[in-house]
């Protein structure tokens, strides 16, 4: 009889152990179905996936259309919208038409437009040489990275920029400078001093640097496309030594996740950049602080116009930094088109770069730089200490090298000194005596186009 009711009880817990197994394998098998539909998953994961989702929408939105509050700057204080309304429409000069707008560099997203607009572009009934045009344009929102605040008659009161200007371009799909979006590109089109030097008052910056507006302008104007100078209301150095402007190439913005520094000269990480550039280059209304620029011999500008410690209220920035942040990090490399390079070349290229020509040695990959503080002394690296000198730590960034043929427009390092990237090659062959053939500086350079 107790035999009998062993073998009883081990039937009963067999059976609910088998239940469970099942059970379990149910619910993996529902929530490896649930992962291969792509639908959220359960617990905790849902509420990661989502936080993800979120901040890569507000991020983007971020990124694209947040003028942070700086119309007031662009727009009421140096009036940069009445010289691309015209005097016609209200504003000062000729205006700016989009033919001037294209000009420039200034890009038109194609997917704001309308397709009444498309197909008027298309048979050419649209006024490409009227500033009335722009204006059209800039209610719809399709300027990139420019936005228009117009009032309640329809007439231009405003305008403010944001992080898409500089580092943001099209795909040309539909015309040169019109087409789809390409986030995180740099606009080596975009002729920033010129655009600004329109603005009818640039009082503030004259007073800040303690010169005149003409002069202003001329700095400004001397910058040309695809360059800006970030320290300029920093140090007020606007030209060189050698006499040339001081402002720099625009990086891409894209292939950062897991690059500690940015920019050329590496003052901060990704979101030390946004927070630095919407305070204090896009004049943006939030809060900053970087004691680094109370040092009035370094940044005598800076410390004289208290930059090192920013405060606005409202705070219209460091609620946006998190999702632009993650935004950015999610911004992928691009990968050049097919047929662009030699695949051959590029594979004996690899050797070489992991190899005799020690690339790998500092340019790490998959980032392409060095895990950790990827920073070198112009010693280092075998070029002058200019531009390095106005940066906090007077060193210059290992730059990561995917989608380098993005950006090949304007040259290469951070002040467009090379042209080439065969000129990069042989700069290094030459400064670290690589003894490099010309053939092997030929497949060097195709696998860095493939990257």
């Amino acid at each position: 009889m107790k035999s009998v009711l062993k073998i009883a009880i081990g039937l009963v817990l067999f059976a609910g152990l088998t239940v469970g197994f099942y059970g379990l394998i149910g619910a993996r098998g529902a929530y490896a179905q649930t992962e291969k539909k792509g639908t959220s998953p359960l617990g905790f994961d849902a509420v990661v996936r989502n936080d993800a989702e979120r901040m890569m929408k507000e991020g983007q939105e971020t990124f694209r259309f947040d003028t942070f509050g700086d119309e007031a700057f662009w727009g009421d204080t140096l009036k940069l919208h009445r010289a691309i309304e015209g005097a016609k429409l209200g504003g000062v000069g000729t205006g700016v038409s989009p033919a001037t707008a294209l000009a420039v560099g200034l890009k038109v997203d194609v997917d704001a437009l309308p397709f009444s607009l498309i197909a008027a572009l298309k048979q050419g009934n649209v006024n490409l040489n009227s500033p009335a045009t722009t204006l059209a344009l800039l209610k719809l929102n399709s300027v990139v990275g420019l936005t228009g605040f117009f009032n309640e008659q329809g007439t231009l009161r405003s305008v403010g920029i944001q992080c898409a200007l500089c580092h943001s371009t099209v795909d040309n799909s539909f015309a040169p400078g019109i087409g789809h979006r390409l986030d995180g590109w740099a606009n080596r089109d975009l002729n920033v001093g010129a655009i600004v030097a329109l603005a009818p008052n640039l009082k503030p910056d004259a007073d800040l640097l303690g010169v005149d507006q003409a002069t202003v302008r001329a700095v400004l104007n001397s910058w040309g496309p695809g360059h800006f100078d970030a320290e300029l209301l920093l140090d007020g150095k606007a030209f060189r030594p050698d006499g040339k402007t001081s402002a720099v190439l625009i990086p891409p913005a894209f292939g950062l996740a897991g690059v500690n520094l940015h920019t050329w000269t590496g003052w901060g990480s990704v979101t030390y950049w946004n927070a630095f550039v919407a305070n204090l280059e896009m004049h943006g209304k939030g809060t900053f602080f970087d004691p680094r620029l109370n040092d009035s011999t370094q940044f005598p500008v800076a410390a004289a116009a208290g930059f090192g410690n920013v405060q606005n209220t409202p705070d219209l920035i460091t609620p946006k930094l998190a999702a632009l942040h993650f935004y950015q990090l999610g911004i992928p490399s691009p990968k050049p088109p097919k047929g662009s390079f030699d695949e051959d070349a590029a594979a004996r290229g690899k050797e070489l770069f992991e190899g005799q020509a020690k690339c790998a040695t500092c340019h790490v990959s998959p980032l392409f730089t060095e895990p950790g503080w990827n920073m070198h002394t112009p010693e280092e690296i075998g070029v002058d200490d200019f531009q390095a000198n106005r940066a906090p730590d007077k060193r210059y960034r290992t730059a990561p090298l995917k989608g380098l043929w993005t950006h090949t427009k304007g040259g290469f390092f951070h002040d467009g000194r090379f042209a080439t990237l065969n000129d990069v090659v042989q700069h290094y062959n030459s400064f670290f005596g690589l003894d490099l053939s010309d053939s092997q500086v030929h497949d060097l350079v195709e696998y860095l186009s493939s990257l």
